[in-house]
């Protein structure tokens, strides 16, 4: 077994970071040694491509990642599948499905008097950002003041959960999985254009190159992996609360 360590990169959000560790415990019990990298979503891809990775955790095919994915698809080989993500534009508990039940709603009332026309995303490069801006043209959502920014998870996911705790209606571009899940009912609204990416596989990948340092047993091992939405969620939101599972 190689003495230098195996590179797993995977993209700089806590759900992958959840999904990395354990293909990490994988990995260490086959007698790797683990060095792991995060970066946004573009970066890790192009690491990927250089050569400065080995596996990634993980490419979502074939909607959110394919665009980074295919230009370096010669080189990397897929191992297996470890969770089947979707894109989704949730609302809080608060807002009644009777009256807010798709993309559309939100250019009616109640959904003009009552919802915030703040959508706020995560990191430019995201597959949920790229979907959210051709949700917004599609639908001239801002005809009615409603607009999309990029920032941080922190400025995403936090004002949900504010908005979650003091009853407000807001839109989140979110995920499953995510550990939002797992502490709360996030509904999904309706997108009958399919511009939310449909269903994805979120696909462990190697280096081709790598293939013959991590050995058959291993890669075998990697590629029966599987861990599943719910699972994720629960990981991810573990990890941020400080303990295992």
């Amino acid at each position: 077994m190689t003495t230098a360590p195996i590179r797993v990169g995977h993209i700089d959000l806590g759900f992958h970071a959840a999904a990395a560790r354990e293909v990490e415990r994988a990995l260490e019990a086959h007698g790797h040694a683990v060095a792991r990298s995060a970066a946004p979503h573009e970066e890790m891809f192009a690491r990927l491509g250089r050569g400065e990775v080995d596996l990634m955790v993980s490419a979502w095919l074939p909607s959110s990642h394919q665009v980074y994915f295919d230009p370096i698809a010669d080189q990397l080989r897929r191992l297996g599948v470890l969770y089947d993500p979707c894109c989704i534009w949730g609302v809080t508990e608060a807002v009644p499905e009777a009256e807010v039940a798709s993309v559309a709603d939100l250019l009616r009332e109640p959904a003009l008097s009552r919802m915030e026309r703040l959508i706020q995303g995560i990191n430019p490069g995201a597959g949920i950002s790229r979907f959210s801006r051709a949700i917004v043209e599609r639908y001239g959502l801002a005809a009615a003041g409603y607009r999309f920014e990029t920032g941080t998870e922190a400025d995403c996911f936090d004002r949900f959960e504010r908005a979650q705790a003091e009853g407000r209606w807001i839109v989140v571009p979110l995920w499953h999985p995510h550990y939002l899940h797992a502490r709360h009912r996030i509904r999904a609204l309706e997108e009958p254009h399919g511009l939310l990416g449909g269903a994805d596989e979120a696909t462990l990948v190697v280096r081709r190159d790598a293939e013959a340092r991590l050995g058959a047993a291993t890669l075998d091992a990697l590629s029966r992996l599987r861990l599943g939405n719910a699972r994720v969620s629960e990981l991810d939101d573990a990890r941020r609360r400080g303990v295992s599972l």
